[in-house]
């Protein structure tokens, strides 16, 4: 797939979003926006879709640890007045809000993971959307396009699987579209501020990420991460 062009792998993404849309019946449809460069390329593709077929406010779901850089935040805010977005804003426990475990797998399910949970549930979400990119990870190399999660029901859509870091800035750049000022400073992948430090030249995309959560992200999936 690294093969296609950007323009075969933008029309992909729209007939993954077309048949989601059409999956989801009277379903409610979000997408899962941290604020990134990718879930944003997801966002902006959503939104198409709905301007096209005249479906109203696109609705996007943000997952509030408490420890996000407050650049993503602030971008995300501004973002969302600009283009309309309704945010359903969701975060852990106050009791969950406690310094940062050592078992970054508990972390994460605290701080993420029983957040999404309970928000699917209380709004009812059917069909989630995300910006996870096949490239990013060992661990989602074999990840497909729907993927039907269980506890709480719900599909989760991946139009962005086939896309390449590359792919996502050309997107951006081509469109115009706004990014988090963190990219500028040298941040490619973007995380929770504990978690996330600026990588070396010539590293992966995520090597910034912390070791200790970049290993466990199998398991944060089968949780009921993305």
């Amino acid at each position: 797939m690294h093969g296609q062009s950007l323009e075969a792998k933008f029309e992909a993404s729209l007939e993954i979003l077309n048949e989601a849309l059409e999956r989801a019946g009277n379903g409610l449809i979000a997408v899962a926006w941290t604020g990134g460069k990718d879930s944003t390329v997801a966002l902006n593709l959503w939104m198409e879709i709905l301007h096209k077929r005249e479906r109203g406010t696109p609705l996007a779901l943000s997952i509030d640890t408490g420890l996000k850089f407050p650049e993503t935040v602030a971008f995300r805010q501004a973002m969302a007045q600009a283009w309309q977005v309704e945010v359903i804003e969701v975060g852990p426990e106050p009791k969950a809000k406690a310094p940062i475990s050592e078992d970054r797998v508990e972390c994460c399910r605290l701080l993420k993971i029983e957040p999404l949970r309970k928000a699917i549930i209380e709004r009812g979400i059917s069909v989630l959307i995300n910006g996870v990119r096949r490239d990013e990870h060992p661990s989602r190399k074999d990840r497909i396009a729907f993927e039907q999660r269980c506890d709480p029901d719900y599909l989760q859509v991946s139009p962005l699987l086939d896309w390449t870091e590359m792919d996502i800035w050309s997107y951006i750049a081509g469109r115009g579209l706004p990014y988090c000022q963190l990219y500028d400073l040298g941040y490619r992948s973007l995380g929770c501020v504990p978690c996330t430090v600026l990588a070396g030249p010539g590293s992966a995309e995520r090597s910034g990420r912390d070791e200790r959560k970049e290993s466990c992200l199998s398991t944060l999936h089968d949780l009921g991460y993305f």
